[in-house]
């Protein structure tokens, strides 16, 4: 049998001794940086980057709407707003964020050494800065920034100035960006896993991933084809989507969603995994119904396929297709509901202690339950064609993506941060915002259930009197979420990459078990480079590096 190469090229478990020479320093770390853990870290730090900008347009489109009448931008300024807002959070903040998981925790999770393919990996991130250059820089091109919304519909976009065409362009970056991540994450995870760990031994977090690459695999290529239709549209007049050339504004729509709403599931089924250790580790108990989860992960993919339309109800479709999409999409609350469930009942009767990741977790559950019910609400049809574009779908989605995905990711770092960084972050300050944020978040889009029930249009700058108060309220409500995000970089994440902290141990957390938590604190440059042995029963993991170490000592 040959032997196992890892990606520098030197046979698994031959290299003790020439760790200097292959551990780049300074910018060269970085720039050319092959490692696994140094790639999450700059995807992490790239998604909060933009997570900035991307809040920085919320609060900007939130103080216009703090009061009746125009205050600080036009209409047409303040749909370029509320577009480049939903493209930078969606592809630019959300989905980074989780790939930096991955990169940093999958190999950690099956015991590989790196990523299956180290130097794409590399080019997968360094794609994403001109892509998110190019979305920025639009708002300084003639006519400003694409005003079409984040779904980029036909015909607003065969009218927008040079912008789009920017947009455009980045959109095509950032998808070949995720696709390449995408496959480097299924060969790792079906290719490098440690010996006897079986797919179904596999940590949660390993399996959301697995099935959300095959999805972006799936429907990215999707999006290339509706936004390129829209470019040869506009430059080279086929009339895909206008109707004066025999062409059809709703197949753009038809299009996009069947990229659209997988998207959503990929934005999600990441987080489900992530709250997938956090719920056991904290609850000092076994994941309650693990392969029914892995089953209801696989549904939930599957079932992301054929919904696409509950978006398009008001578009005029024929009853027969609304009643197949409705009935579609209260199929999807089926394995999500039994996700909920299996998450709650690992809790019961737990030794439960409440540290920030578990806050995070169970604010998770508690607010993403939530978004969910208002979603079930709009899959009905006659009520979804009274909603639709009102602000009740607009606080359903960030229900579901704010205290849904982020929370995920929230919780995640506070989870690894002392994997990663080595010390311990303050409770304290953990706590505060969780708090604050749980709070503010409520705060900001509670109110926008009532505003869409009793009518606002979402993407309007301006509205009748009647909305005032749930407006100021909401707006409040904001510019205290974007403090807490700003209080959390500047008092939890800058200590901790500093190096400021009580010292983490290997273990951190009393319940949590995983090949993650037998790496020192912090992980070195290199782990696993001799794969680790998992036992029959795979409670516990026996390092073949520790135990050659042990008998050399003895010797």
């Amino acid at each position: 049998m040959s032997a196992v190469l890892d990606p520098h090229g030197h046979a698994a478990g031959d290299h003790g001794h020439d760790h200097a020479h292959d551990h780049p320093h300074g910018w060269r770390r970085w720039v050319f940086a092959t490692n696994h853990k140094d790639i999450g870290t700059l995807y992490l730090l790239f998604s909060f980057t933009m997570l900035m900008v991307g809040g920085i347009l919320a609060l900007l489109i939130r103080a216009e709407l703090f009061q009746p009448g125009l205050q600080i931008v036009n209409p047409e300024l303040f749909n370029q707003f509320t577009t480049m807002h939903g493209l930078i959070m969606v592809f630019g903040a959300i989905m980074p964020a989780f790939v930096g998981f991955a990169n940093w925790m999958i190999p950690l999770q099956i015991g590989a050494s790196d990523m299956a393919f180290a130097r794409m990996n590399n080019f997968s991130f360094w794609l994403m800065i001109p892509a998110a250059i190019m979305l920025v820089a639009s708002f300084f091109m003639p006519g400003g920034a694409p005003a079409a919304g984040w779904t980029l519909y036909a015909p607003l976009t065969l009218q927008m100035g040079p912008s789009m065409d920017a947009g455009i362009f980045a959109m095509h970056i950032l998808g070949a960006s995720s696709i390449m991540g995408s496959i480097n994450i299924i060969v790792t995870i079906l290719n490098m896993r440690a010996p006897g760990m079986t797919l179904m031994k596999m940590p949660m977090f390993c399996w959301t991933w697995l099935i959300t690459a095959y999805l972006l695999i799936a429907v990215m290529p999707v999006l290339a084809g509706a936004i390129t239709m829209t470019l040869t549209d506009r430059h080279f007049e086929t009339s895909f989507f206008n109707p004066a050339g025999g062409g059809d504004p709703i197949m753009y729509q038809h299009i996009f969603w069947f990229f659209g709403h997988p998207e959503v599931y990929i934005m999600i089924l990441p987080a489900f995994g992530i709250i997938s250790h956090i719920v056991p580790a904290f609850a000092r108990k076994r994941l309650f119904g693990y392969t029914s989860m892995v089953y209801a992960t696989g549904s939930i993919a599957i079932l992301s396929f054929i919904v696409w339309a509950h978006h398009m109800f008001a578009t005029g479709m024929p009853v027969t297709g609304q009643l197949f999409f409705m009935y579609a999409t209260m199929l999807i609350a089926v394995p999500t509901g039994v996700k909920i469930f299996n998450w709650i009942a690992t809790m019961w009767r737990g030794s439960m202690t409440f540290e920030t990741p578990m806050l995070f977790a169970v604010g998770f559950i508690f607010v993403f339950t939530m978004g969910g019910f208002t979603g079930l609400i709009l899959s009905v049809a006659p009520i979804d064609i009274q909603l639709q574009d009102t602000y009740y779908v607009v606080a359903h989605f960030h229900y579901v993506l704010v205290a849904g995905s982020l929370y995920a990711l929230f919780a995640g770092f506070y989870y690894w941060a002392p994997k990663w960084t080595g010390v311990m972050y303050s409770e304290t300050r953990g706590k505060i915002h969780f708090w604050g944020s749980l709070i503010t978040f409520n705060i900001t889009f509670f109110p926008m259930h009532f505003l869409g029930l009793a009518g606002m249009p979402r993407r309007y700058a301006d509205y009748p009197m009647q909305f005032a108060d749930f407006n100021a309220l909401a707006t409040v409500g904001a510019f205290g979420f974007g403090l807490m995000q700003v209080y959390f970089f500047v008092f939890v994440v800058l200590p901790a990459m500093a190096g400021k902290g009580q010292k983490a141990p290997t273990q951190p957390w009393e319940g949590a078990e995983g090949l993650e938590w037998e790496v020192p604190s912090p992980a070195p440059f290199h782990t696993f480079e001799t794969p680790p042995q998992l036992n029959a029963s795979a409670t516990k993991v026996i390092n073949l590096g520790k135990q050659l170490n042990l008998h050399k000592a003895a010797e």
